[in-house]
């Protein structure tokens, strides 16, 4: 069954607003690269997904997105996440995906085993897979197969109101929780969690 995945990145210069207290709007920028780069790379290396997929209004992380071999959505205006990953579904459906994996490009811990998790979860469709962030309020990532099971309900409280969903259509619904897959990078104290987390490693 085809599955592709779709990123959704905002602008460099928009993203991680709310680490302006601890990087410059050019630290920022860096960053915001920096971690679409790696989600490429390792979504490249899972051979489970058959297309990859970027939404943006930048053309730099269009461009940036085409280099490593994936297919890019531009955003006119500001739509909003749930509206531009609706669109970009569609587009994935044109070319018959039978699956989506929403990943949002803000998990500098991700790794291809936590993408092959996913997608082994996956398979007695029809089935929803959620990670949720270490909180468990928002969707880090989302698996949906066949597509358009469920609406996008990313923003507050996400995780929960994806889970209602998934029962309220009495759909399969796994829940996969990891270190790597439920830290994303929002706030000043993820950024102390990512310095831990490398620390550690650095240790073993």
């Amino acid at each position: 069954m085809s599955l592709w995945a779709i990123i959704p990145v905002k602008a460099l210069r928009r993203g991680k607003t709310r680490l302006a207290g601890v990087l410059t709007e050019d630290e920022r920028e860096v960053l915001n690269l920096s971690l679409l780069g790696h989600t490429l790379k390792v979504i490249n290396q899972v051979e489970g997904i058959e297309q990859v997929l970027v939404v943006s209004s930048d053309t730099a992380v269009l461009a940036l997105a085409r280099e490593q071999g994936a297919k890019t959505v531009q955003e006119d205006g500001n739509p909003g996440l749930n509206t531009a990953l609706h669109r970009a579904t569609m587009v994935a459906q044109m070319y018959a995906a039978q699956g989506v994996l929403i990943l949002p490009s803000d998990l500098p811990l991700l790794q291809t085993e936590d993408v092959k998790e996913m997608i082994q979860l996956s398979e007695n469709p029809p089935v929803v897979v959620i990670a949720p962030d270490r909180r468990n309020e928002g969707t880090n990532a989302i698996l949906i197969k066949p597509t358009g099971l469920i609406a996008y309900q990313f923003g507050d409280q996400s995780f929960s109101k994806h889970c209602s969903q998934a029962k309220r259509f009495n759909l399969n619904l796994k829940i996969v929780t990891s270190e790597t897959l439920g830290l994303d990078l929002d706030l000043p104290e993820d950024l102390n969690m990512l310095q831990q987390f490398q620390q550690r490693q650095d240790n073993l």
